[in-house]
């Protein structure tokens, strides 16, 4: 098998390139950094610029599924325009990628899109499923909707289609959890809000082992990509202080405030979203890190 890759060298590309190569699955990847473009053996690259409408079409030859994990990163502050560049580099990558298929012979039979579990609306009750129809009208949610529909183009051209509606990616080195792990270590940690939000976090491995399972399985559909076990802010700020041996001492800090510091990013934390994983268990994926904590202690 011969895959594409846009977003390779993120968070979850880099372990899905990883995986891919250990079950011998050749991979061609896309990179806007001419620099980063690489020639080896199961490993190539090939330039594009979604921005500028350029791609090379040479990184379709032979490919049989496209994984796409193109997106500016959320973790950056909202100003009118990064809200503006968050939605358009996600609509541009798909529409590129959709474009060029559109305007070729090729071999493609299956569009893996990343997907947000930010598209289900904020409850510290509801346990949300691939089937629930309720949509979150926050900035996130509208952007994971467009996200979506762009990606259900891809079934016009006789593709089939794959959404994962990812949740907290936890790895030991990017990601949520540096962020969370620096403050505590710093003896600083704090409940944010209520502390009761829900976070359903997944491992590292496992969203990649997630992706690699559907592409070796031809799936179709929208899966939910998190761990079998969310926990609650309170909860995962516990078994990080735990683990790193510090107290949590100061106060909660209001939700209020944190939108005063953060602004609309401060939905990133003070929203509340008990996502369930029973769909890609049906498939027949097993999870690595199913505990917390045993996940924090292999990334910490």
């Amino acid at each position: 098998m011969k895959i594409l890759i846009a977003g390779a060298t993120g968070l979850i590309g880099k372990e899905l390139v990883r995986q891919c190569h250990e079950t011998k699955i050749s991979v061609h990847y896309l990179t806007t950094s001419k620099d980063k473009i690489l020639q080896q053996e199961h490993y190539r690259g090939f330039y594009w610029n979604p921005e500028q409408n350029e791609i090379d079409r040479a990184a379709f030859d032979g490919i049989t599924a496209i994984v796409n994990l193109a997106g500016a990163t959320v973790a950056k502050r909202w100003t009118p325009t990064y809200k503006k560049t968050i939605l358009e580099s996600r609509i541009k990558a798909a529409q590129i990628l959709y474009g060029s298929l559109q305007k070729m012979e090729h071999e493609v039979t299956q569009y893996i899109s990343a997907s947000g579990i930010s598209i289900y609306p904020s409850s510290t009750q509801h346990l949300y499923t691939e089937k629930d129809s309720q949509l979150s009208d926050t900035f996130l949610g509208k952007v994971t909707m467009q996200w979506e529909a762009d990606a259900d183009q891809f079934e016009a051209l006789n593709i089939k289609v794959v959404k994962v509606r990812t949740g907290i990616v936890l790895s030991g080195d990017e990601g949520a959890l540096p962020k969370i792990v620096r403050p505590i270590k710093m003896g600083l940690g704090a409940f944010l809000g209520s502390g009761e939000q829900w976070q359903s976090w997944i491992h590292i491995k496992d969203i990649a082992g997630i992706y690699l399972l559907l592409l070796t399985n031809h799936s179709s559909g929208i899966f939910n990509g998190v761990g079998p076990s969310p926990v609650s802010h309170k909860k995962m700020t516990q078994v990080i202080a735990a683990h790193l041996h510090k107290r949590l001492w100061l106060p909660k800090i209001p939700g209020f405030m944190i939108k005063l510091l953060l602004g609309e990013m401060g939905t990133l934390v003070l929203e509340s979203q008990l996502v369930g994983a029973q769909k890609i268990i049906e498939e027949d994926y097993q999870f690595r890190y199913v505990n917390l904590e045993k996940a924090i202690e292999d990334l910490l």
